[in-house]
């Protein structure tokens, strides 16, 4: 199901009203957020969607606008959960620990932890409660989410030691002692530092799997991660539309789960290297996309559009910084930042006026940088973005309110 759908898929969105054109035409442009949203419900509805969402077997949701105005979707109830536990079946550096029944423990954004919170009270038919127990965090009888504060950089003692309790819970309830570890990179690296700062290290138990998800993880979190974690460490990318449609294997090297599903790649530019997601998806029954731009960009092994040769998913489309040298995405950025230093931690390039910019950072042991590191990054960063730069380290960069943090910014701070 490469580039124009199959006959078995026009099939299958035949009597969906944003398809009739297209139908009609023999000819399926790019699909774009808006188009999705013009006219929502009624693009997407026909009798069998209705009588779904009557029955339950379909639900409206949200996606989570961290990069983009928040989309109205429809889809079956636990289509996101369903695929995250389908690939981490299937996946060979994995699948021993979904055998093995080990519990879930999902470290991420609060978002997430509230939303988990909101779905069980209104099962209830009571109010949420300000902050959930364990009980109120539980998605299904294999996933708790532990995190309760925005930014993890604000984490205090008493958080972390209550979260360690809570991955212990899981942690004792398999006979091995076996848990999986789903989370952002980020949260599970300031837990780390926070871990080690305060002496805790006995009583965090070392897990059998990891897999962060939610966000991009940099180059130098995912170093940081390796340096205290012996287990596999997958990452895994997806998107609330779509579900999960590639994961790394431990080396880094990415492998798809395209199931039910095609993946196109467009150039951001004339003769760029750099991509944009075109996916043609009929996983979900009820509103399935065809050749949708889902808004990230990715970067092959070879600079060829061959989706079989991603090697880096590297942020989004609405985020590029234009450069005289063309687009830079953020992991143009990252990759920047990893080849000269790994002691980076969080970091944001802020740009002031058209031709400077100030790359605020943290760092891992919290001091900043040597003038050498300082130099000679100061230098890779002007010669990748045009701009001319200067570093700016900072104890604490605050989390944005969708609990990820932006790589760029725009004006003085």
């Amino acid at each position: 199901m490469e580039g124009q759908p199959t006959a078995e898929v026009i099939e299958q969105i035949r009597d969906i009203p944003i398809y009739r054109a297209s139908l009609a035409k023999g000819h399926f442009p790019v699909l774009d957020k808006p188009e999705i949203a013009r006219g929502f419900p009624d693009n997407w509805m026909t009798p069998r969607l209705a009588a779904a969402l009557e029955s339950g077997e379909a639900e409206f949701v949200l996606s989570t606008g961290t990069n983009h105005a928040r989309m109205q979707l429809i889809r079956p109830p636990y289509f996101l959960l369903r695929s995250y536990y389908q690939l981490w079946s299937e996946h060979p550096d994995l699948a021993a620990t979904w055998e093995a029944g080990c519990r879930r423990v999902s470290l991420t954004t609060v978002l997430a932890t509230e939303h988990v919170a909101r779905v069980n009270a209104a099962k209830r038919g009571t109010p949420p409660d300000p902050v959930p127990g364990l009980d109120d965090r539980r998605l299904d009888d294999r996933t708790c989410y532990v995190n309760l504060r925005l930014d993890p950089a604000l984490w205090s003692r008493d958080d972390v030691v209550r979260m360690l309790a809570e991955i212990r819970t899981a942690q004792e309830a398999h006979p091995e002692g076996w848990y999986h570890l789903d989370c952002s990179g980020y949260h599970l690296a300031h837990l780390v530092r926070k871990v080690g700062e305060w002496g805790l290290w006995d009583d965090f138990p070392p897990p059998a799997s990891i897999i962060h998800a939610y966000e991009y993880t940099p180059v130098n979190v995912r170093r940081f991660l390796h340096q205290h974690f012996a287990c596999p460490i997958i990452d895994l990318f997806g998107s609330t539309e779509l579900g999960y449609l590639y994961s790394s294997d431990r080396r880094g090297n990415y492998r798809p789960h395209l199931d039910k599903m095609s993946v196109e790649l467009h150039p951001v530019a004339p003769d760029s290297t750099l991509y944009h997601l075109i996916v043609s998806s009929v996983r979900n029954p009820y509103m399935p996309l065809i050749r949708y731009r889902s808004g990230d960009c990715v970067r092959t092994t070879d600079g060829t559009p061959d989706p079989g040769r991603i090697a880096q998913f590297c942020g989004r489309q609405k985020e590029l910084l234009r450069t005289r040298n063309g687009q830079v995405a953020q992991g143009d950025l990252d990759r920047c930042i990893g080849e000269a230093t790994a002691q980076i931690f969080v970091h944001q390039l802020r740009l002031v006026g058209t031709t400077e910019a100030r790359l605020a950072y943290t760092t891992f042991h919290g001091a900043p940088l040597g003038p050498a590191e300082t130099t000679a990054l100061e230098r890779s960063i002007a010669e990748l973005t045009g701009r001319h730069c200067r570093l700016d380290h900072r104890p604490h960069i605050p989390i944005g309110r969708s609990g990820k943090y932006s790589w760029l910014a725009r004006g003085e701070a």
